[in-house]
């Protein structure tokens, strides 16, 4: 069974950076994507649901953003070491949150897909950022 565990998470100032990391466990053959979602604090009783932010493929290293974020945030994965990172620069108050990290099983869907937490099946517990002065 494959576990996941983030970490590198922390507080940092508006236009700072930030790297997660992700540690995978147990046997990844069969996996399609690694993706990192985050989830804003609620506001109020509104629930607010977990927004992909990027994910990379297994078989070619393709990967997408989120619209808000390219430029600005690059995911990588190291498949020896089963380790996906996020490294996050110029970071924005708004984008406190709790990010996760996920994997999505096989088949390969169309990349777009893979920004989308429904073709995830393993998560991680999430690790903190906030973004403040």
């Amino acid at each position: 069974q494959v576990q996941v565990a983030e970490s590198g998470g922390g507080s940092v100032q508006p236009g700072g950076s930030l790297k997660l990391s992700c540690e995978f466990s147990g046997d990844l053959r069969g996996i399609a994507a690694m993706g990192w979602f985050r989830r804003p604090p609620p506001q109020g009783r509104e629930y607010v649901a977990r927004e992909g932010v990027a994910a990379i493929t297994t078989d070619d290293g393709s990967t997408t953003y989120a619209n808000s974020v390219r430029g600005r945030f690059t995911i990588s994965r190291d498949n020896a070491k089963k380790t996906l990172d996020l490294l996050m620069s110029d970071l924005k108050p708004e984008e406190t949150a709790k990010y996760y990290c996920a994997i999505a099983p096989g088949p390969r869907f169309g990349l777009p897909t893979y920004l989308h937490s429904a073709v995830y099946n393993v998560w991680g517990q999430g690790t903190q950022v906030t973004v403040a002065s």
